[in-house]
């Protein structure tokens, strides 16, 4: 009886040392999400790449050698050489530098497009899985409108009746992807809204916009976070769309849809002018890409073992 006594001591000090020494954790789902998101090396690279390309965004003005927008009549269709290493369009100004500052235009669009896109279809996801019925009907209605139209299509048609400038591409790829995201929360919702803590909280005289606040919507974070990430180079490729067909961001501001597009008269004897401004879009769309796909797997409760 003794030795039983001393066996379980000794089992119960072994597992506090464990405890103590990190052999066994208790952690979130975010914590143990973050951690097979760091087991994923392809991910984790994309997630540095993209993390380097935000800060060539925000430093633009002290990284890039040349102002965007200076033109040197010298060195017009100049080929690349030590003082413009990706050469200079037909104004003389430095296609890196260009580059460079198209990234904060096509970065800036793609984030807050999915911001205006999230809270868009997040308000009408969680209305229709929440209420069902007729306001389920009017909602869904009305996704099926938007989804009828080409995405492109859409999106012209809302800048040419908007009008051209940033503000209105905002809200053009913003108006262009919010069905997908209503619908994957409406789904999560119709599921949540049958859970047994939703059921106490209305038993208990919690308020609607409560109950989807607090109780509906967070449990749709991750939801949320793998659709924004995988939203954001889409929006890229719509905005270099637009602005490459002349609707989008208007010269003289750098963007990269606008530089291939201006580029095109030249491609036959300066292909770097239109090759280089289509790797970074080509970059930028492969790694948010990657980092949405690993981050998906990372925050799939399925994979959790």
């Amino acid at each position: 009886m003794a030795k039983k006594i001393l066996g379980f001591f000794n089992k119960q000090k072994q597992f506090e040392q464990n405890i103590m020494d990190g052999g066994m954790q208790y952690s979130s789902f975010y914590g143990d999400s973050l951690r097979r998101l760091k087991r994923n090396k392809m991910a984790m690279f994309c997630a540095c790449l993209l993390g380097l390309l935000v800060l060539i965004a925000i430093f633009a003005p002290l990284i890039a050698p040349y102002d965007p927008n200076y033109q040197d009549y010298s060195a017009v269709l100049g080929g690349p050489c030590k003082a413009h290493l990706f050469g200079t369009d037909e104004y003389g100004r430095d296609i890196l530098s260009r580059i460079i500052y198209g990234s904060r235009v096509s970065i800036s669009i793609g984030i807050v497009a999915q911001i205006i896109a999230s809270i868009v279809g997040v308000a009408l996801g969680s209305l229709a899985g929440y209420y069902g019925g007729w306001v389920d009907s009017l909602i869904s209605r009305v996704m099926e409108i938007f989804q009828a139209f080409p995405d492109l299509i859409f999106a012209m048609a809302i800048m040419t009746f908007m009008g051209k400038g940033v503000l209105n591409l905002f809200i053009a790829l913003g108006l262009l992807t919010w069905v997908r995201t209503a619908r994957m929360i409406r789904g999560s919702v119709i599921q949540l809204k049958e859970k047994e803590y939703i059921e106490a909280s209305r038993a208990c005289g919690a308020s609607t916009y409560w109950i989807i606040m607090k109780g509906l919507v967070p449990n749709c974070l991750s939801t949320i976070i793998v659709l924004v990430t995988l939203g954001i180079p889409n929006a890229i490729m719509y905005e270099a769309s637009l602005s490459f067909l002349g609707i989008g961001i208007q010269p003289p501001t750098p963007s990269w849809g606008n530089m291939i597009s201006a580029a095109q008269t030249f491609i036959s004897f300066r292909p770097v002018y239109s090759i280089m401004p289509g790797v970074a879009i080509m970059i930028t769309v492969i790694a948010f890409n990657i980092f949405g796909d690993g981050l998906r797997d990372a925050l799939d409760p399925k994979l959790k073992n």
